[in-house]
């Protein structure tokens, strides 16, 4: 009797630790291709992202079956993000130090990276609850999504944006800063944080302690301020 090749791959591919495998050999493939060769294209998240998609579907597994898979990483994701206190606590004397730029770099950044963002979009022609979705980009996903539901916007879209914001923020943020003559690794992270979230604030753990705890930082701020403030403003306006 032959062995039954299509049965045992079927099994393989539908067992509940198919999906945790190829997700972190997809990250340990595109992080090893980014050390190598330091190409700002072959930033870790995206091409881990590309090459699971990828997989995923070659495969034939249903989004829902692959979500259900990765639940021991949304478990593992609270003592992660409550892990960047760690950073925080070791700069601390840094960052009351520079309490007030910090504070006027957090309101100024946060208006304009939300009302530039909601401009572009009426300018071209976005509706209403398009607007609304795009407008918490700059945070977590968790937040943008409750923010987004609370402002009359698309919460599954609003984590899309949040992931293309996070991406092209990490590949594109630290060399423009560079070429704009920003060097200093509180200003670096901080703005990587505030504006790219947790993308930003990986890509600025590789710089340095200093840098991850400021994006560390900028990222909570950040999302605390969008979470009370932009209901608030939208209501406001409404």
């Amino acid at each position: 009797m032959s062995p039954d090749w299509s049965g045992a791959w079927q099994a393989v591919i539908h067992h509940p630790l198919f999906g945790i495998g190829i997700t972190l050999a997809a990250y340990q493939l595109a992080l090893a291709g980014y050390e190598k060769t330091r190409w700002i294209f072959f930033q870790p998240v995206l091409v881990s992202m590309m090459l699971v998609i990828a997989v995923v579907y070659t495969c034939g597994i249903q989004y829902p079956e692959y979500r259900e898979s990765l639940k021991i990483f949304s478990v593992l994701l609270g003592p992660a993000t409550v892990a960047l206190a760690v950073p925080l606590y070791l700069n601390l004397r840094r960052i009351r130090q520079l309490f007030w730029p910090v504070l006027i770099t957090l309101v100024m950044g946060g208006v304009l990276v939300t009302s530039l963002c909601m401009s572009l979009g009426w300018a071209m022609g976005a509706e209403h609850g398009m607007l609304m979705t795009m407008a918490p980009k700059s945070v977590t996903s968790p937040i943008s999504m409750l923010v987004a539901e609370k402002i009359g916007g698309v919460p599954g879209l609003a984590a899309v944006f949040v992931l293309i914001t996070g991406v092209v923020g990490a590949i594109f943020g630290p060399e423009l800063l560079r070429r704009l003559g920003v060097h200093s690794p509180a200003a670096r992270g901080f703005v990587l944080g505030m504006t790219a979230h947790a993308v930003g604030t990986s890509v600025a753990l590789q710089e340095g302690e200093e840098c991850g705890a400021f994006a560390a930082l900028g990222m909570s701020l950040m999302g605390v301020a969008t979470a009370v403030l932009l209901p608030v403003a939208v209501a406001l306006m409404a």
